[in-house]
């Protein structure tokens, strides 16, 4: 299964200028905790890092740094892991595992941003993949023992 099949279409993200307390401010909003950052003026959004509710708590408030006085691109992890929609999901997932990483942007080849890829997807896909074959047994012995009582 490639990961372009499976990502979240639907990517909350930010461009690398805006100042931390609107990121903060973003997140709250949308409800996220997680935002892809992108350059200043590109139209494809291609990834430059991504923002974390966590990054701001260890890299902002944990130091008692003035939020107001940074913008995301001081905060953000560089050069984060990103995956190609063509990849498969197997490989993904164990680059971010290896990463340590639970979600990571999905670019087109181009380089722009298509997606966004998170571990709870996969298992979700596993999950969902799991009941059908589940399914499909009890289904089929079902059958057999209907089959062996006629």
């Amino acid at each position: 299964m490639k990961v372009g099949e499976i990502c979240q279409r639907a990517v909350v993200c930010i461009d690398n200028t805006v100042d931390l307390s609107a990121a903060a401010q973003m997140m709250r909003e949308r409800h996220v905790g997680f935002l892809v950052v992108y350059r200043s003026g590109d139209d494809l959004r291609r990834p430059i890092g991504v923002l974390t509710d966590r990054d701001i708590v260890v890299e902002v408030i944990a130091k008692k740094v003035a939020a107001d006085s940074l913008t995301v691109e001081d905060v953000m992890t560089r050069q984060p892991v990103i995956a190609n929609e063509h990849e498969e999901l197997a490989d993904v997932l164990q680059g971010m595992r290896i990463a340590g990483v639970r979600r990571v942007p999905v670019v087109d080849a181009r380089g722009a941003l298509m997606g966004v890829i998170a571990v709870d997807d996969a298992f979700d896909v596993l999950t969902n993949f799991m009941c059908e074959i589940t399914g499909s047994v009890k289904n089929e012995q079902r059958v057999e023992r209907r089959t062996r009582a006629s």
